[in-house]
């Protein structure tokens, strides 16, 4: 019986003992496979995440890659080697010659690649994207990445419990997880960043790409404003009759005028700054369009308007607003090589967009107009049914894109050989508040007899010029050249007024020099001449008065009144 019992007791023991070798052999073949399965998972996750950066980064270079922007391409591959585990990566372009890219382990870039998923060779991974714009292959990206060795990994996890190898292993993963997340939240925030960049960067060259559609009408109307003055210049000479001078005089002062104000639309029109919105009458903008419109348009294309006074305010970026009609207008002129004309019309919508009431902007033309495929793609960016080297495909885009952040919409009605009809849809805008009218008043000439005068200017015509104004005005003037000759000339003479250019050559600019002015003698009234609106702003910001170029004797003299009475000299 003892013995039965004794059996029974070591049999028992031995089957608990092979129970627990088979539950230590079960744990270790599970941790094991769980090894084996976490090194798959790992390697998978690699080779993912190296596949995701590939199409990232040919997705991001394609615009750099079609305007061929090689500063863009390294910015994007700048912020790419910031990622440790990358060790190569480059930008070829559609006849696969290696365009831009860097190699951080010394080896060397390969001179021709092949599209392939990603792909291990010894501790390293590679993976190579093309880069397409719809059907257009603009390129291609090559990623290289580093790949932990096998028995590193083996080595951090061998020796340790199952309970302590998945606690670590817990430990790790969360650790990691967090430790990525922070890294792709920081990426993604590079990226907002450098896309934002890149849209300014995209806005700007769509307003250049429309302000170059402006360029051989504005030479054609400078060329007869040249003409014009310079006609009448010579008339004048060769007559002495005062009637006739008087007129000769009036139709040059209107050329200049008329170059004045053409000036002044393409100063404001291809200014670069952030999206601003603001209200505006569509009457008043295309009103002010007008003339930059005609100038973009051959001479055997008209333009007639059908826009009521009393059409709804509309709240846009009003530059962008001025490039998506000037957009479409080169769109038609483009679509009528035989002439024809372009009208445009806005029109009221009560409850017309969403519900809500709206104002359309319409513009048609009597072009050849577009088949119905072409008309549902043609608000896709870089496409363009025009010919290679005469429009990127970004005019229209540009349109879409901007209708769509004004909380509008975009169409188009096109038939071959029956025209194009572009609608835009704007939700209409509460008025902006009404601005007091005051009438401008025009300060008398003043006298500034025996008074010194700065003039720095470093044109000499324009600076004999205005000497000559400055001492009808009655002024002793001092001539300099730059801003540093300008502060010589002020320390060795008592100067009681001081006018200056803002755009001189040199480390120093006039607004400079008159803050430099200002901190040797607060009491000296100064005016700052210049032909630029981005740096009267700044001036003004500053308290300067300033005098746009060009003026006026009258206007010289108003504006070294408002310079005296901002100084409160007594002269």
């Amino acid at each position: 019986m003892s013995r039965s019992l004794f059996q029974h007791a070591a049999g028992g023991v031995l089957e608990r003992r092979w129970i627990g070798w088979v539950l230590a052999a079960l744990l270790i073949a599970s941790s094991i496979a769980l090894g084996l399965q976490r090194e798959h998972a790992i390697s998978a996750d690699q080779a993912r995440q190296a596949d995701v950066q590939a199409n990232i980064l040919a997705a991001s270079v394609g615009g750099a890659l079609a305007f061929d922007d090689k500063s863009t391409m390294e910015e994007y591959l700048n912020a790419l080697g910031l990622d440790q585990d990358i060790l190569a990566a480059g930008i070829y372009n559609d006849q696969g010659a290696l365009v831009a890219g860097f190699s951080k382990d010394g080896g060397a870039l390969p001179r021709i690649v092949q599209v392939h998923p990603p792909r291990i060779a010894g501790f390293q991974l590679s993976v190579v994207r093309q880069v397409r714009q719809e059907d257009l292959l603009l390129g291609s990206v090559y990623l290289r990445t580093s790949i932990e060795p096998l028995s590193a990994r083996l080595t951090r996890y061998g020796g340790i419990g199952i309970v302590v190898i998945m606690a670590a292993l817990l430990i790790a993963i969360l650790g990691a997880s967090n430790a990525k997340a922070k890294a792709t939240n920081r990426e993604l925030q590079d990226q907002i960043v450098a896309r934002e960049r890149a849209e300014t960067a995209l806005r700007q060259a769509q307003k250049l790409e429309a302000l170059g559609q402006l360029t051989g009408g504005v030479a054609h109307d400078f060329n007869n404003l040249l003409m014009a003055a310079s006609s009448g210049l010579e008339l004048m000479e060769r007559t002495s009759d005062p009637e006739r001078q008087g007129q000769l005089k009036k139709g040059v002062r209107d050329a200049l005028d008329h170059g004045a104000r053409l000036t002044h639309h393409l100063l404001a029109f291809s200014r670069q700054s952030p999206v601003q919105t603001e209200v505006i009458s569509v009457a008043d903008r295309i009103d002010q369009l007008a003339e930059l419109l005609h100038h973009s348009l051959r001479e055997n294309i008209s333009v007639s308007f059908d826009i009521p006074g009393d059409v709804w305010p509309i709240e846009v970026d009003a530059s962008q607003f001025d490039i998506a009609v000037l957009n479409i207008a080169v769109n038609a002129r483009d679509a009528m090589p035989t002439g024809g004309e372009i009208v445009i019309s806005a029109r009221n919508l009560a409850a017309g967009l969403d519900g809500k009431d709206a104002v359309q902007l319409r513009i048609e033309d009597e072009g050849t107009g577009m088949s119905a495929e072409a008309a549902e793609k043609a608000f896709e960016p870089f496409f363009t049914l025009k010919d290679v080297g005469q429009g990127t495909g970004l005019g229209l885009s540009q349109v879409y894109g901007f209708t769509r952040s004004a909380g509008g919409s975009a169409a188009i009605a096109s038939e071959l050989g029956a025209g194009t009809i572009v609608t835009l849809t704007f939700p209409r805008s509460a008025p902006a508040p009404a601005a007091t009218a005051t009438e401008p008043v025009q300060a008398p000439a003043v006298r500034i007899d025996h008074k010194c005068v700065l003039l720095v200017e470093d044109d000499a015509s324009l600076s004999d010029f205005v000497g000559q104004m400055l001492e009808e005005l009655g002024s002793t003037v001092i001539r300099a050249r730059s801003a540093q000759a300008g502060l010589r000339a002020f320390a060795g003479a008592r100067v009681d007024l001081a006018i200056s250019d803002m755009v001189m050559p040199g480390s120093m600019d006039g607004l400079a020099l008159a803050r430099r002015l200002r901190e040797k003698d607060d009491r000296l009234p100064i005016v700052l001449m210049t032909g630029y609106s981005a740096a009267a702003a700044d001036a003004a910001a500053e308290g300067f008065v300033v005098l746009r170029k060009p003026f006026t004797f009258e206007t010289l003299a108003a504006q070294l009144s408002s310079a005296i009475e901002a100084a409160r000299v007594e002269l």
